[in-house]
């Protein structure tokens, strides 16, 4: 049996900053505490080192905070409105005006597409990158959430994000203080029923 000392990482608190990883939304947020800049730009960094096929590094991402949050706000509302038609709900209209007032900071999620490697495997390597984020968030005590609703799927949101039209807007990455208490259950199924073996 392996001893603690022969790994050069402490596994044990790589184990639970996995396994206490959770969603927090916008709503769970500490109102008005901001995160430093440097701790951004340090999740940032982290995100930039997640795999990616023939080292394309597809993660595009575009920070907002400060009135950066409001313009964000007002774009995403605006924006779900023109094209929500017949389907048009208030309570979102005004949920999608709310959500970036009440982040630290809001980190849109963009996918820059080449013809090099499959687009799948592009979306898989921003995925990656994303999950390195969030876990690096929750080594800083941060809470997170990655949503893809609001103007995620509108193609005519892309260019407000740099972003052209072969390329994909993945999302939005909330982020902020916990309120005090804040939590998320979260369970998962037994690895024992998604798992086979082969040894032979």
């Amino acid at each position: 049996m392996a001893e603690a000392s022969d790994f050069p990482f402490d596994v044990e608190q790589i184990n639970r900053l996995v396994h206490e990883r959770r969603s927090l939304q916008p709503v769970q947020f500490a109102p008005g505490r901001i995160i430093p800049d440097e701790i951004i730009q340090q999740l940032l960094e982290n995100a930039n080192w997640a795999p990616t096929h023939k080292r394309t590094e597809p993660w595009r991402f575009v920070v907002f905070s400060g009135a950066g949050l409001q313009r964000l706000a007002t774009f995403q509302s605006e924006t779900y409105k023109r094209h929500a038609g017949e389907k048009f709900q208030q309570a979102k209209y005004e949920k999608l005006a709310q959500m970036p007032l009440l982040s630290s900071h809001a980190i849109a999620i963009g996918l820059k597409r080449t013809d090099e490697v499959p687009e799948v495997e592009e979306v898989e390597a921003v995925a990656c990158a994303v999950q390195n984020l969030h876990l690096t968030a929750t080594a800083y005590g941060l809470a997170g959430f990655w949503g893809s609703g609001g103007v995620t799927y509108i193609e005519e949101a892309k260019p407000f994000f740099g972003l052209e039209p072969a390329d994909r807007l993945l999302g939005i990455f909330w982020l902020g203080y916990p309120k005090e208490g804040a939590t998320a259950r979260s369970t998962r199924k037994p690895i024992a029923e998604k798992v086979t073996w082969v040894t032979q």
